[in-house]
């Protein structure tokens, strides 16, 4: 009887993996597994679906008034910049967008400070009726914001705010404030403890160990807080027309509806317009894109 060696080195006694069932896949569609592939695809259609009115806007924007009606081609047939110039030079256009600016950024700048404080607290320390306090804050959400435009024009009135930037900051930091609390408070929750203590006992005080500790390991949540209430101040429109009269003092929103109403027949212009209102909110999504990427898988992990 002849023996047969089955060592390392002859590879006899190696055995191949099955043509069929227990074969690995082979990748597909660019480089992806066959799963995968179709999920791509779909990502890719749902994409496509959600910037196709994005991308005619912006081709529409660079069409002649003459041009656009009936006119459903991505590439515009006779471009022009003309629109862009008569969008931002009429209307008060260009004032308009700035007072969205400004309050945008201040109510980001407020919501940051405060919320990152109150969820300090909540996170850290315990007191009466903590829990009873965050809850409230919670059930707020729960109001439509339409229901409070009329009890907000009256406080507004009373505080003398009425028809001013600093009453529509207050407003937007007041509708804001609650989410982001609770947004912030669990990821500071999450900072282990031990990190604080060594702070404390090198005698940093509270603020020191917010500012210093907390608040730049909790970048990415502070990114999503910042993109988040930048892009709600900047397009909210129902609370601004409502507090605003003065025309010095409208924000962009009202800008845009004030604009088509002039110019009804002026679709350059207003498409230009238009685009040009999305420019800062896409502006701020890539600058912060970076944490915030972060800050959404870390939130879905938690």
């Amino acid at each position: 009887m002849s023996m047969t060696a089955t060592g390392p080195g002859t590879g006899r006694g190696r055995t191949k993996p099955p043509a069929g069932r227990g074969a690995p896949h082979q990748p597909g569609l660019w480089g992806t597994r066959p799963k995968n592939a179709l999920r791509l695809l779909i990502a890719l259609a749902l994409a496509l679906l959600s910037l196709g009115p994005l991308m005619y806007m912006v081709s529409l924007s660079f069409q002649d008034n003459g041009y656009i009606l009936g006119n459903t081609s991505l590439i515009p047939t006779h471009p022009t910049t003309s629109n862009y110039e008569q969008a931002w030079t009429e209307n008060s256009f260009g004032h308009y967008f700035f007072n969205s600016i400004y309050v945008s950024l201040v109510t980001v700048a407020i919501v940051v400070v405060l919320a990152s404080m109150a969820a300090f607290a909540f996170a850290r320390y315990k007191f009466p009726m903590r829990e009873a306090i965050f809850y409230f804050f919670l059930a707020s959400l729960a109001i439509p914001n339409l229901l409070l435009l009329i009890p907000q024009y009256l406080l507004m009135d009373r505080l003398h705010l009425l028809d001013s930037l600093e009453g529509l900051i207050c407003l937007y930091v007041s509708s804001n404030l609650p989410f982001m609390i609770f947004f912030l408070r669990g990821f500071f929750s999450s900072i282990p403890r031990e990190y604080e203590e060594a702070f404390r006992l090198d005698g940093a005080s509270t603020l020191k160990v917010l500012s210093r500790l907390i608040v730049p390991l909790s970048l990415p949540a502070i990114a999503l807080v910042s993109m988040f209430t930048f892009s709600a101040a900047f397009d909210e429109f129902p609370i601004a027309l409502t507090i605003l009269n003065t025309p010095s003092n409208f924000t962009l929103p009202i800008g845009l509806a004030d604009f088509i109403g002039e110019h009804t027949l002026a679709w350059g212009p207003f498409f230009a317009a238009s685009v040009i209102a999305t420019v800062p909110v896409v502006v701020v999504f890539l600058v912060t894109q970076r944490w915030a990427r972060s800050g959404i898988s870390l939130g879905g992990l938690r």
